[in-house]
């Protein structure tokens, strides 16, 4: 246990893992200090009036006077008084460093573009069905401090690239960068190899390394080591295998599974289960309780979740695909019988969106763009494109157009923020308006 008596701790962000931050300290005799750019943060209530706090703005003297800022994700390192504060030799980590410093516990560590909260979820629950108290939490679920304490036998991180830029002290029992494409361009902006540059950091220090044989961007710096074992669709040591109309999962050449037993669909999610099934080897979990957990996991909502069925036209809500690689991801191979009517738009974060044209071609897909970046989204193919203001007006227009045999496809590939509170009210607003309008 890291002894922290007598620093002098401010915790930037509050909401849940804040709170967990604040008691994370209070409980070893340190009373932190608090500051939060909004004036009325999530968890303020919720807040000891022990604790000192900042509220509206950074305060620029607590953070030089620190000797340890906790820093929530959000807030970029390159932020001028983060980077004042680091010059002057203040030491600034996130609380999965904290959580790191404090477990001696297998930690399976996940990251990546586009993915890891489904492969997290499923190791997670390869893990339960063989018995095992597993903790899963980091970028999903709870936040990892609340998570100390307990009997876990494993714990499963989803950790982003802004949590991996603060985090040192991870030793993973196996780590999994699962694919890199262009998100948050603009925290980035010396682009791509920033941001994957963030990602690596998953592989410093783990046992074993699961990486994409499909994404070169996926491997280690120097290249595949001795370390790694891979996945991929066709190659990999673990891989997929189409025989006589079924897909495979095949491990070093044997056929194990069968995804017809797979409730969720779609050779994106296919590529998960091959992932979350080699780290779960890693770590020990008996395959047959690996196996057993494909049959029964759902997927996540808002991840190509069916939201609705009616006279032959299925609704798909995949609100969570917030960057142009996680719409890629449902549009490969993508099967659909009549025409594919695809909703895009949102906050761009910068992206490039031309990745997307060859998936929009083809007289038998339809484009109804809306929001802030709408307008760009629009012009990859205009001839078969139509802009609106908001989701509702576009909605509006496909359901006055839908015939059996079609496909509705909320798969954005920008950020929700501009006309939503988070992608999960995006997919609830899209499911509701598809029972109403379908």
């Amino acid at each position: 246990m890291t002894d922290y008596q007598g620093k002098k701790v401010v915790i930037i962000g509050l909401g849940l893992t804040g709170l967990s931050c604040v008691d994370f300290f209070v409980s070893r005799g340190v009373t932190p200090r608090v500051i939060d750019t909004r004036v009325s943060p999530p968890g303020l209530d919720k807040l000891s009036d022990a604790i000192e706090r900042h509220l509206g703005s950074l305060n620029e003297e607590w953070l030089l006077d620190a000797d340890l800022i906790v820093a929530s994700p959000g807030m970029a390192l390159a932020t001028p008084a983060l980077s004042a504060a680091a010059d002057a030799g203040v030491e600034i980590v996130g609380d999965i460093e904290l959580f790191c410093r404090e477990v001696n516990v297998p930690i399976v560590a996940i990251t990546g573009s586009n993915g890891k909260s489904t492969v997290t979820s499923l190791v997670g629950e390869m893990g339960r069905a063989a018995g095992w108290q597993v903790g899963v939490g980091g970028n999903i679920g709870l936040p990892v401090l609340s998570m100390l304490g307990h009997d876990y036998q494993l714990f499963v991180l989803e950790l982003s690239s802004f949590q991996l830029e603060t985090t040192h002290s991870l030793h993973a029992a196996a780590a999994t960068i699962l694919n890199v494409t262009e998100d948050h361009m603009d925290r980035y902006p010396f682009g791509l190899q920033q941001y994957r540059a963030a990602k690596l950091k998953v592989y410093e220090n783990a046992k074993l390394c699961v990486v994409n044989a499909d994404d070169a961007l996926s491997m280690p710096i120097r290249g595949a080591d001795a370390r790694c074992v891979s996945f991929g669709v066709d190659v990999g040591d673990y891989h997929l295998n189409q025989q006589q109309g079924d897909i495979w999962l095949r491990v070093r050449g044997e056929k194990i599974f069968n995804t017809r037993e797979m409730p969720l669909t779609g050779r994106h999610n296919y590529t998960n289960a091959l992932a979350a099934l080699a780290l779960a080897d890693a770590v020990g979990i008996p395959r047959a309780s690996s196996l057993k957990a494909l049959t029964t996991f759902t997927g996540l909502a808002h991840r190509f979740q069916i939201a609705f069925v009616h006279n032959g036209v299925r609704w798909i809500n995949d609100s969570k695909a917030t960057n142009v690689g996680s719409t890629e991801a449902a549009l490969n191979g993508l099967k659909v019988d009549g025409t594919l009517h695809l909703l895009l738009g949102g906050d761009g974060k910068s992206a490039d969106f031309t990745p997307l044209l060859p998936y929009l071609q083809g007289d038998k897909v339809r484009v109804y763009c809306f929001g802030r970046d709408g307008g760009e989204l629009a012009e990859l193919r205009p001839e078969v494109s139509s802009l609106f203001d908001t989701l509702e007006q576009a909605m509006r227009d496909i359901a006055g157009r839908v015939q059996p045999g079609d496909m509705v496809l909320l798969s954005p590939a920008c950020a929700s923020l501009d006309q939503f509170k988070n992608f999960e009210q995006r997919g609830d607003v899209f499911t509701a308006l598809a029972k109403e309008l379908g």
